[in-house]
């Protein structure tokens, strides 16, 4: 505990030095951004409808992130979970988890092969020039799984160079295991490629990304925190004018999670499982300016993702390798999708625009625990409108009709957005939305057995749905010469219900199924601010975040006081100060992650009843420190210290269980404090 305390004071020192700076230097960065999300076209922050965050480049390429999960946990809001069985990371978003977050890749749904999102963690991090995300219900706009919110991962485009190259590689440590550029520690290496002549572009790029993982037994097989390998690889044609941006994108990858199983050191066997995933992403996208009034947006998409299991049994006294014919051992589930979405946009005058289109959406899954090949077609039109019946008021209705093949879907979605502009420096916005979540075909068709599980999918589920309000209060004070600054504070309530969640089978004691059993609510109020001043750009910010404690309704423990909502805190600040006179930029970002308490039913050891316990999930602080200097024209060095705190595991008081895994016992966060550095080589012509 000390030692937090005299890292944090020597945190409180350097912000408090930087702002005793009295050098001159760039003037404040304009604090309105462009974004797209949810857009008719793109536009300022300030004017939009909905509250949106924004994570840009310099941040990305600052904090030393070799993944987009990295870039996220230092957002308030965001909590991440890691399985160490699989070696995946899930993410939550406002208490909500990562199966009601939709991941976009320039504006194309991400598929995943179940809940877990683990595709947040299989995008090259190199190829992003900015993250959008949304809070809240966006349905409407872009359908199924967007009840927390909406997450759009923004790619590069061609820059104004006519032929750029990037290289670059990184090392870091995990935990105190590190050996040079293979074996141990996290060893990432990137290349990109773009040219472009006349209105005509090409990108090119790769990205590779090695880690051994960290920990394990006595032989150095069996790892705590599984190695995984991934080749990522993307490409971009695209022709522009000034009505015309057309362009085709792929994204490949080939990702690889090791569970070398321990050695039995009687008969010098052992079991290794190969988790094997690739995806090919497919996009086609174009935007037709047709006049001043009128514009047309197509996307067309078409997604191959499978996931693969390998198991080998071992014998190292033999040199042998088998393949293992346990159930499950070896198996392959594919998923694909196709995406095809037409929306037209025209402005009537100053005060009224409309956007209407279509949006088709096919799945298809198979394989040895699906049950047979089953498909999903999803047929939906969108409408809503900007009305603006002066320059202070701005109103934004929508409605989705939807039609689907495999479930009783919602056949309205209702949502309705305003801003209002109170005065010069404070914006008022206020929402209502209709949100829900489509049965994915995991939990429809999904058959797991094994030794130990019995879990079959239920084809007869309903979607999800959610009613959501949520409100903010932004104060942009007029901008000084040096110095901008703006503050948001923000409110939300959500109420979902028929979630899906596991149970035990009414017709087998033995079986574990889906159902639509649970009601969930979310609550809680943030508090951001953002300064730019001289070199200097910092943000603080504040949450607390209430999740439904279904205890509190459950009529045999009215009487026990209990709250309905169980609250969590958390603050973030990052700080980014550039010297200069040595051109050097130093980056802090940090992020307390408060305790989180909960609830679990269990029985009175004295009177053998049912009773509720209280638990609680440990509170941590978390901070990053990086340094950026560039070397000459060409190269731009980087380096810093991963989680100052040396946070590993969480302490867990809960011992229930959850659907088919335990979430007792400590929580595994990291393999502990870890140094980086990394060089970039860039050159324009």
């Amino acid at each position: 505990m000390r030692k937090k305390y005299t890292i944090l004071l020597l945190l409180s020192f350097v912000f408090t030095s930087l702002f005793s700076q009295t050098d001159t230097g760039k003037v404040a960065k304009d604090l309105s951004e462009v974004i797209v999300t949810g857009q008719y076209k793109p536009q300022s922050l300030k004017n939009s409808v909905y509250q949106v965050r924004v994570i840009n480049n310099e941040r990305i390429r600052l904090s030393g992130a070799t993944n987009i999960q990295q870039v996220l946990s230092n957002q308030l809001g965001f909590r991440f979970s890691n399985d160490n069985t699989l070696g995946t990371t899930d993410v939550q978003l406002m208490g909500m988890s990562g199966r009601n977050v939709k991941i976009l890749l320039d504006g194309v749904p991400l598929i995943d092969r179940g809940d877990t999102r683990e595709s947040l963690g299989q995008v090259d991090i190199n190829t992003i020039d900015r993250i959008e995300i949304v809070e809240g219900p966006m349905s409407v706009s872009y359908g199924s799984d967007a009840l927390a919110g909406v997450i759009n991962i923004i790619t590069k485009s061609p820059g104004k160079n006519s032929f750029s190259i990037n290289a670059k590689a990184q090392e870091e440590t995990a935990g105190s295991e590190y050996y040079p550029f293979s074996y141990q520690g996290v060893h990432t290496q990137s290349l990109a490629v773009c040219w472009q002549k006349n209105n005509w572009s090409l990108m090119l790029g790769g990205n590779h990304n090695d880690q051994d993982g960290f920990g394990g037994d006595t032989y150095g097989r069996a790892k705590t925190w599984r190695p995984k390998e991934q080749w990522l690889g993307n490409g971009r044609i695209g022709y522009s004018n000034k009505s015309i941006n057309l362009y085709y994108r792929i994204d490949g990858l080939d990702e690889e999670i090791s569970v070398r199983g321990p050695m039995n050191i009687n008969s010098y066997t052992a079991l290794d499982q190969y988790y094997i995933s690739k995806r090919f992403g497919h996009q086609l996208q174009n935007q037709w300016r047709i006049n001043n009034k009128f514009q047309l947006a197509t996307i067309v998409s078409h997604t191959d993702y499978s996931r693969r299991t390998k198991t080998l049994k071992k014998n190292f006294r033999a040199g042998t390798s088998e393949p293992g014919t346990e159930p499950g051992q070896q198996d392959v589930s594919g998923f694909n999708s196709f995406v095809f979405r037409n929306t037209v946009n025209y402005q009537f005058s100053s005060k009224l625009s409309l956007q209407s289109g279509i949006d088709i959406n096919h799945e298809k899954a198979d394989g040895a625990r699906i049950k047979g090949s089953p498909v999903i077609n999803d047929y939906a039109f969108l409408v809503s409108s900007e009305i603006k019946p002066n320059a202070k008021i701005n109103v934004r209705p929508g409605l989705r009709f939807i039609k689907n093949s495999a479930y009783d879907a919602p056949p309205v979605i209702p949502s309705i957005n305003t801003k209002f502009v109170l005065n010069k420096t404070l914006d008022l916005r206020v929402a209502y939305a209709y949100g829900f979540r489509s049965p994915a075909l995991r939990e429809l068709y999904f058959n797991f057995i094994d030794a130990n599980h019995v879990i079959v999918g239920n084809p007869n589920l309903k979607a999800e749905h959610s009613n959501s309000f949520n409100g903010s209060l932004s104060w942009n004070p007029a901008t000084q010469k040096e110095i901008a600054f703006s503050s948001t504070l923000g409110g939300f309530y959500n109420v979902f219900t028929d979630l899906i969640g596991y149970a035990q089978s009414p017709t087998s004691a033995d079986t574990t199924t889906t159902f639509n059993v649970a009601k969930f609510k979310t609550t809680g109020l943030t508090l951001e601010n953002k300064i730019n001043w001289k070199q200097l750009s910092a943000t603080l910010g504040f949450s607390n975040i209430g999740r439904y404690n279904d205890f509190a309704d459950e009529e045999i423990f009215k009487d026990n006081g209990l709250s309905t909502f169980i609250w969590s805190t958390e603050i973030n600040s990052n700080i980014i100060y550039t010297v200069n006179k040595i051109k050097t930029t130093f980056g802090l970002f940090y992020k307390f992650t408060g305790k989180r308490p909960g609830y679990q039913l269990g029985i009175n050891t004295g009177t053998g009843e049912p009773e509720i316990q209280e638990t609680s999930l440990e509170g941590f602080h978390w901070a990053d420190l990086t340094i950026t200097k560039p070397l000459c024209k060409y190269f731009i060095i980087s380096g810093g210290i991963k989680n100052l705190f040396d946070v590993t595991s969480l302490s867990n008081t809960a011992t229930s269980a959850s659907g088919s895994h335990s979430n007792g016992g400590p929580v595994p966060m990291s393999y502990g404090r870890s140094y980086f550095l990394g060089v970039n080589f860039q050159w324009n012509k």
